[in-house]
């Protein structure tokens, strides 16, 4: 087929037959080391057929989530207080915190509902309130505010100097689409099938856990708060196609699990009809998205056959009419946003978008899962794309794909509108670029006797340093996967001893050694406060726990520590981090968290290191370019300072 000439309006068949590829032989279950520093892997010496141990054997002998006492969480909260505090604030917030903690107070009181809550949950006192508080509960639009983003390496074998045409689906794309489906099957069979190996740090185990929150899961916007969706064994025949707007039901196995080739479902597919972009809608406020759900719901039977679809589905793929040319600035936005949230599902945990010159990436539902998860799937599609062929399909008959359709009315068509409206003006108020640092990485850090991520976020706090002149409270995801149902916890990066290397290193009467000095002091507390988090010691999750457990106005206003203005000013992130290392196969990023700040995903790399960096073009203090300059220059010198 000559991909020039494949136009809007012809037979899909040609577009979505390779999307139903027979999955590929069980794979030997190695993975990114996402957060490398943290969850080190347990070297395997099964086989790639007969993996000794089964995904989720250690569950049953994980230890729960500790709940850290009044005091220690106290003295850390304090702790962190003390750079961001005035003197006369300082002492104000600290008589909070004591009059909290003192014995017989309301702190004993929250703090044995907390206990008393741990006995009745699954897995963790902290998973209900994490889901909720940090998720569901949360109303703004989720495509900026939640959703992350990752965008593959482009394929050596594709000419990006020569995409196809606006409006052309292309073989190449068609044909890197039908490879990432055909592994990502795979990986769901693992998981189903207790064969993904599970991981350790060194040798303890991790949880496991939210490998079952990716295959099948969706978002359901509701009112008050969302609901999350997920499914294990994860058994649905079938994945959603997304292209123009319209979506496609495209089965993918037989009732049994069964696999057949690409040429055996060709005569299957259907021409598509003009649907309306209800895809859109999933790019709203939560409750306007709620509320047209509903309408959509008590219009026609076929609306929720039609939902229950999406919903129900493995994962989605995005086929783009379009390419966004090689400009990492550029080309990333479109796995961001897609530049109008057209041919898009934002509730879905998944959804896999090719552009029509082969450049792939994903879109991800943050809820169900952090960032190490989906980190490792996407890494091993990424190393099996050139080896993604059925060993031995079968000759069954799959069921026919069939388009997703809704009935709509005039109400449903001006919400739409308007979603098109809303979603222009948050997408064109985001500000997103990319470094692609080749000048050194971990190699170099190492030999150097510095931690690449703590190295990295001292490298922030300079740049922050540099750019305004003071510091700001600083978040970094600390994975607590060492307990059952383990998801993140806060390190918070600025501390006493980073703004003291700030201020050392900007110094004219610091020389190198003491710049060296104070750097690897800084390191080293930083290192503390990752240990800590990590180990379930953290301040801010513990802290979130104590206040859902109040119960009358009385308490909250009996609360001073929560009421203090301290506790928001300690939480207001205008550095918000995250790390996805190594970077080789993908990068990745995500909105910043309040309207002043900036949103920074970070790669290192052996010999480079990759960040994202976004903010708010509504807020004057933030400029992400002006930014990325200063990084680069905190890069480089700090560099100078260790060589």
């Amino acid at each position: 087929m000559n991909i020039a000439s494949f136009r809007p309006g012809q037979n899909v068949a040609r577009i979505l037959t390779s999307l139903s590829r027979p999955h590929l032989a069980p794979c030997a279950g190695a993975s990114v080391s996402l957060r490398a520093r943290v969850l080190t892997r347990k070297q395997h010496s099964a086989s790639a057929n007969a993996p000794t141990e089964k995904t989720f054997q250690n569950q049953a002998i994980l230890p729960r989530l500790p709940i850290p006492s009044l005091t220690e969480t106290a003295a850390r909260y304090k702790r962190s207080l003390l750079p961001i505090l005035s003197e006369n604030e300082y002492n104000r917030a600290e008589k909070a915190v004591d009059e909290f903690i003192k014995p017989g107070g309301l702190g004993e009181t929250l703090q044995g509902r907390l206990h008393e809550m741990d006995r009745t949950e699954k897995n963790s006192w902290l998973e209900t309130i994490w889901l909720n508080k940090g998720y569901l509960e949360w109303r703004e639009p989720s495509m900026i505010n939640v959703n992350w983003w990752a965008q593959f390496k482009d394929s050596p074998q594709f000419n990006l100097e020569h995409s196809p045409a606006r409006g052309v689906i292309s073989d190449i794309q068609i044909q890197r689409a039908a490879n990432y489906a055909s592994s990502l099957l795979t990986f769901n069979e693992h998981v189903n099938n207790q064969t993904l190996p599970p991981e350790y740090q060194r040798t303890a185990p991790l949880c496991m856990n939210q490998y079952k929150n990716q295959f099948g899961a969706y978002r359901i916007a509701e009112m008050p708060r969302d609901r999350i969706v997920t499914a294990w064994p994860a058994n649905a025949n079938y994945i959603t196609v997304m292209m123009r707007d319209q979506i496609f039901k495209v089965p993918v196995s037989g009732p049994n699990g069964e696999r057949v080739s690409i040429q055996a479902i060709e005569q299957q597919l259907k021409n598509s009809e003009k649907q309306a972009a209800v895809g859109v809608l999933t790019s709203e406020n939560r409750d306007t998205w709620a509320k047209a759900r509903q309408t959509l719901l008590g219009l026609s039977p076929l609306n929720h056959v039609s939902l229950s679809a999406i919903d129900n589905s493995l994962f989605t793929i995005c086929l783009d009419d379009y390419s966004s040319g090689k400009d990492i600035d550029v080309s990333h936005l479109n796995i961001f946003h897609a530049g109008n949230a057209h041919n898009r599902w934002f509730d879905k945990s998944m959804q896999f978008i090719f552009e029509n010159n082969g450049r792939a990436g994903i879109n991800g539902e943050h809820t169900p899962a952090d960032a190490v998860i989906p980190g490792r799937i996407l890494d091993e599609v990424a190393r099996n794309e050139k080896h993604a062929e059925p060993r031995i399909p079968s000759n069954i008959q799959l069921a026919p794909i069939e388009p997703i359709k809704f009935v709509v009315n005039d109400e449903i068509k001006e919400t739409i509108k308007q979603a098109e409206v809303n979603a222009k003006k948050m997408i064109d108020n985001v500000d997103s670029c990319l470094i692609h640092f080749n000048e050194y990485g971990s190699n170099w850090l190492k030999s150097v006797k510095c931690s690449p991520d703590a190295y990295l976020q001292m490298v922030l706090q300079l740049a922050y340093y540099r750019h305004y002149g003071t510091w700001t409270p600083t978040y970094e995801s600390a994975s607590t996967r060492l307990f059952l149902g383990g998801r993140t916890e806060t390190v918070r990066s600025c501390s006493l001893d980073s703004v003291a290397f700030v201020k050392g290193f900007e110094s004219k009467h610091s020389d190198t050694i003491e710049k060296q000095r104070l750097l690897q002091k800084a390191i080293q507390t930083h290192l503390e406060y990752m240990m800590a988090a990590s180990a379930g010691k953290g301040v801010d999750r513990h802290l979130m726990g104590l206040r859902s457990m109040m119960q009358t106005p009385e308490e909250q206003k009996q609360a001073l520590i929560f009421q203090d203005p301290s506790y928001i000013q300690s939480m207001y992130f205008r550095l918000s981090s995250s790390n996805m290392s190594p970077g080789d196969n993908f990068w990745g990023g995500f909105g910043p968290v309040v309207p002043e700040g900036y949103g920074i995903n970070y790669a290192i790399g052996k010999e480079n290191i990759k960040f994202s960096i976004s903010s708010l073009r509504s807020c004057k203090e933030t400029d992400s370019r002006d930014f990325r300059e200063t990084i680069l220059s905190s890069l480089r010198d700090m560099k100078k300072t260790l060589s």
